[in-house]
């Protein structure tokens, strides 16, 4: 199974989708994934999963509004 890091500016509809139908109510602390790049730097995400991909979608403040939104 392959994982993708992918920011909220690139996520395509069906990415956002599996976010919905995972997070209905939007997510909170416990579902954030926190790990370090290659970069060392800090990254917050929240995983999807689909047959073959997990999706790693970086927390942002516009991907929690538009949660909110849908």
């Amino acid at each position: 199974m392959k994982r993708v890091i992918v920011d909220y500016a690139k996520l395509t509809n069906e990415i956002l989708n599996l976010l919905v139908e995972k997070f209905p109510d939007g997510y909170d602390d416990s579902h954030i994934v926190r790990f370090k790049n290659a970069k060392n730097e800090l990254i917050e995400a929240v995983e999807v999963r689909t047959e073959d991909t997990i999706y790693l979608v970086k927390v942002s403040t516009k991907l929690a509004s538009r949660l909110e939104k849908s």
